[in-house]
């Protein structure tokens, strides 16, 4: 007889109970509005629900430049005070003097944002401005204003040109062109597309964008540095085109009295939007700047309704889509800066403390939200009609039935023994409920790559099991309990390292490989790998175990 304690009751068995009952709970409960439901909260990639895929390309460049920033002064400064006399006196580290026939002031010259100035009576008449800045942001404002995007420097090796993330699509040549009236040249090499950072912001604003409309989840994967793989389940092509490369509406406008507002302007008219930061003390804000229009169109609206003069009671407020986001009355200094001349620069405060901050990285998202961070132009794209993703689905589904049952046929030609059989199909099967139960919780969607995945993992998983089987059974009855240590030991030593193999081999796919598909296969294989090896199996090894002692028991009350 056997003394030890029943198997089910081995704490590798209660653990892997413990996990398919939580699986079956994963994949059947969800918990919303207060409410418990039950239902199929699997999510299903668009190959077994239907659906479009779009791949976009980012536009865009890094590039490194050098030029003159003393010409780049006197180039711009010549244009925006409409002064073709304008002449530079003097440069030195971070400061550039010249001097213009126009009178101007400080804060006109302040507003257009190259840097502080002061000014001073120039000799026969006119002003002469010493304008505190650097190179680099000089070059950084006159790509800006040239091109009139978005334009970001990039941490550059000392000693070497400054590098410049441009959001547009450009060419070298038309870069050279515009460079050449401040001395200035692009510095080999050339390279198209955008930095890791920007593709992931793209990212991020599409998936913020795009998950509250649409029914169900939608993903956004990388591919490289240049492309988005966006899968847009249940959503036509056409509905996906206008949902993915439309750019939302970004409006803001001006409180008149009550409740009532007045539009001021939308938000292609903000050229640049800064980082979240704290802006005056310990209050976080964001900074934003407007294009001429946007500041012409604020400071008109801002003197005909009497915000310049009483703010507190005409709030400036922004909606995205028709959803305010932000609202709040103009700063005294600028209510009061703003009666003279359009101010460009400007800082939405959010408040202080960890609140604050979450507020103005929102509001960043939200301030650039009616444009990409980058143009997005469409590389790729594909449907599948919602019946032939149902059909897909239907076929996975009797394919995965007739692969258990040939596993089962198999098993139970070579083994003969219910209480071998048995265990080893109903292990199997767990491991398929715990595979999906993961699915669910790390929000892994079923496509037809990830059940061949699951399908695979159960091939292995059985082999698994039967070396395990014939190890036990080596001699052709089960050993003394130290003998059957020791070729457990051995089983798992051998499983060990298949399923390493294993691990290895599908690691490249989820490293190295950009396509969504076999990426979703390795996932899925190397949890089910992990979910076999650590938990499933150990089980397995107990339960035959106890199955065949049992067996044993058994044959001998009946033969006594």
């Amino acid at each position: 007889m056997n003394d030890e304690a029943p198997f089910y009751k081995n704490w590798r068995v209660l653990l892997l109970v413990l996990i398919i009952l939580g699986s079956i709970a994963a994949i059947t409960v969800s918990y919303s509005n207060g409410q418990l439901r039950f239902g199929n909260n699997l999510k299903y990639g668009l190959d077994l629900d239907g659906g479009s895929w779009l791949q976009v390309q980012l536009q865009g460049a890094i590039v490194q430049v050098d030029a003159d920033p003393g010409k780049i002064v006197q180039v711009e400064f010549a244009r925006l005070l409409s002064d073709p006399s304008v002449k530079i006196e003097g440069t030195s580290a971070g400061s550039f003097t010249f001097t213009t026939s126009k009178q101007t002031t400080q804060k006109t010259i302040d507003s257009f944002g190259f840097g502080t100035s002061t000014i001073s009576s120039a000799t026969g008449g006119g002003t002469r401005v010493t304008l505190q800045t650097s190179k680099d942001f000089l070059i950084q404002k006159y790509l800006k204003d040239s091109l009139n995007a978005d334009v970001k420097q990039i941490p550059s090796s000392p000693g070497r040109p400054s590098t410049f993330e441009i959001r547009k699509a450009v060419t070298e040549d038309s870069l050279n062109a515009i460079l050449k009236p401040v001395d200035g040249k692009v510095v080999p090499p050339f390279k198209e597309g955008v930095t890791p950072e920007t593709r992931d912001e793209t990212k991020k604003r599409l998936e913020d964008k795009l998950n509250p409309i649409a029914l169900k989840q939608i993903t956004i994967t990388p591919i490289g540095d240049n492309y988005l793989l966006i899968d847009l389940p249940g959503v036509s092509i056409e509905e996906a085109r206008k949902l993915a490369l439309t750019p939302g509406k970004f409006e803001i406008r001006i409180q008149v009295q009550g409740n009532e507002t007045q539009h001021v302007l939308y938000g292609d008219q903000i050229t640049g939007v800064g980082v979240p930061q704290k802006e005056h003390g310990d209050a976080w804000g964001v900074s934003f700047e407007l294009g001429d229009d946007g500041a012409n169109a604020l400071r008109d609206a801002a003197i005909q309704y009497g915000a310049v003069t009483n703010p507190n009671a005409h709030y400036l407020s922004m909606y995205l889509d028709d959803n305010l986001v932000f609202n709040a009355p103009l700063a005294p200094d600028l209510a009061k800066n703003i009666q003279s001349v359009p101010v460009k620069n400007m800082v939405a405060t959010t408040g202080t403390g960890d609140a604050g901050q979450e507020k103005a990285k929102e509001l960043q998202l939200h301030l650039r939200a009616g444009a990409l961070p980058v143009p997005v132009k469409e590389a790729g794209s594909g449907e599948v009609p919602a019946p032939l993703g149902q059909k897909f689905k239907e076929q996975v589904a009797i394919a995965g039935l007739i692969a258990l049952i040939l596993v089962a046929i198999v098993v139970a030609l070579r083994y003969k023994q219910p209480n071998i059989v048995i265990p080893m199909l109903s292990t199997s099967f767990s491991e398929v409920i715990m595979i999906l139960g993961f699915a669910v919780v790390f929000g892994l969607q079923l496509d037809l790559a990830t059940i061949a995945g699951i399908i695979a993992v159960i091939g292995t998983g059985v082999d698994h099991l039967i070396i395990i089987t014939d190890e036990v059974l080596a001699g052709g009855a089960l050993p003394p309990d130290k003998v059957y240590r020791s070729r457990i030991s051995k089983a798992f030593a051998i499983i060990f390292a298949a399923a390493a193999t294993v691990i290895v081999a599908m690691l490249p796919l989820i490293l190295f490989m950009d396509s969504s598909a076999l990426g979703g296969f390795a996932e899925i294989t190397i949890a089910g790998v992990f979910i076999g090896v650590f938990i499933a199996r150990p089980a397995y090894a107990v339960i035959i175990q106890g199955m065949l002692v049992e067996s044993i028991d058994k044959t001998y009350i009946e033969e006594d």
